[in-house]
């Protein structure tokens, strides 16, 4: 139960699941959507507190709220088919809330995954589907290795470019291990997503480390408030010297097989972070379900194996434990099973009783936070 300290939180309440899922879905029934629509948005935001990845949690629930409330999303979207040959197809997102396409996707690439052996789908008219892991772990939670990835509004400076021409671009891969074990890799191809920057920023904090954004002319920049005006983030990696030509790369690549190959927006066609509430997103996103059980046996046996191997390897500082993708987020989980609750920052807290007075429903009870 190490993750109060880790990576720099400082947590002030605890809320109940389901008082914080209960407030999710009236906000977005507020803003207009069914509440299945909203049960999905729950999922979603709830998945990325859970799990310590604030930055696509509750902190995102103003996003879809004032999307919902002008129309630059379907309120009541339905995702549909609109091609399918042997394990692909492709979907238009009707310009559903992106949980609900993200759903939608995944469950069809499960479906074509359990008939082929694999499922790889594509959706376009999307909008921000939130943590890209998730979609990996309801994968997962079937048997299969999930990937999941979108193309997001150009936040981000190519190496070399002084103007933001490639999204966060998130992407993800879940495989499913023995006793309940995973990989979970759930990465921007920036070197960190506009959400920390943004917590950053509420923090108050002055500077955030090299690399992970840029002024206004695409020169790396270490004051969060600089990067949020008009500024943006570095590819993975940083400057060029630093290997940030190989995000870049990485970028360009999610956003073909997002952007490009759903017949969606893609780079600067994608509308600006700025532009949110005014036009449509026309995201472009990715699904993939593979079957372990087509390739050599064992596959979950192997990998338990493989992570634990990982997790032994002798550490630089005895006092921190070498660690796999997803291992973060158990430890997280402890914390909030030992909690009893959800925990958050007060600015968050704050922040989400601005937004009750705003939609106009009554605001929750929280408890205070005890530290370990």
């Amino acid at each position: 139960m190490e993750a109060a300290a880790e990576r720099g939180f400082d947590y002030h309440y605890v809320v109940e699941e389901k008082v914080m899922h209960d407030f999710i879905v009236k906000s977005i029934i507020k803003a207009g959507a069914e509440k299945s629509q909203g049960e999905s948005v729950a999922r979603m935001l709830i998945y990325a507190d859970s799990r310590g990845h604030f930055s696509h949690g509750i902190n995102r629930l103003s996003l879809y709220i004032h999307d919902l409330q002008t129309n630059t999303c379907n309120r009541n979207g339905k995702p549909k088919i609109l091609k399918q040959k042997g394990s692909t197809a492709l979907i238009d997102g009707d310009n559903a809330l992106g949980s609900v396409v993200g759903e939608f996707a995944i469950d069809l690439a499960i479906s074509l995954a359990k008939e082929h052996g694999v499922g790889w789908v594509t959706a376009n008219n999307s909008n921000h589907f939130g943590a890209a892991g998730r979609y990996g772990h309801l994968a997962s939670d079937a048997g299969f290795i999930g990937f999941a990835m979108t193309n997001t509004s150009p936040l981000v400076f190519p190496t070399r470019s002084s103007q933001k021409a490639l999204g966060t671009n998130p992407l993800a891969c879940v495989a499913p291990a023995e006793n309940g074990d995973h990989f979970a890799l759930d990465m921007a191809i920036s070197t960190v997503s506009l959400g920390k920057v943004e917590v950053a920023n509420r923090k108050e904090k002055e500077e955030v480390p090299h690399g992970w954004g840029a002024n206004s002319k695409g020169i790396e920049e270490q004051n969060p408030k600089i990067i949020l005006d008009k500024g943006g983030l570095l590819p993975l990696g940083g400057i060029e010297e630093r290997g940030g030509y190989k995000g870049s790369g990485l970028g360009m690549m999610v956003d073909i097989l997002c952007g490009v190959m759903s017949g969606a927006h893609f780079g600067r066609n994608v509308r600006a972070w700025a532009q949110v509430g005014h036009d449509k997103a026309d995201l472009g996103q990715c699904y993939i379900a593979v079957d372990p059980k087509c390739f050599a046996d064992g596959f979950t046996n192997n990998l338990k194996q493989f992570l634990d191997q990982m997790r032994s390897l002798e550490p630089t500082d005895p006092k921190v434990p070498v660690r796999v993708p997803g291992d973060f987020s158990k430890s997280h989980g402890a914390l909030i099973q030992h909690s009893g609750g959800l925990v958050y920052h007060k600015s968050q807290i704050e922040q989400l009783e601005k937004l009750a007075k705003e939609v106009d429903i009554p605001f929750f009870e929280t408890k205070p936070f005890e530290k370990l």
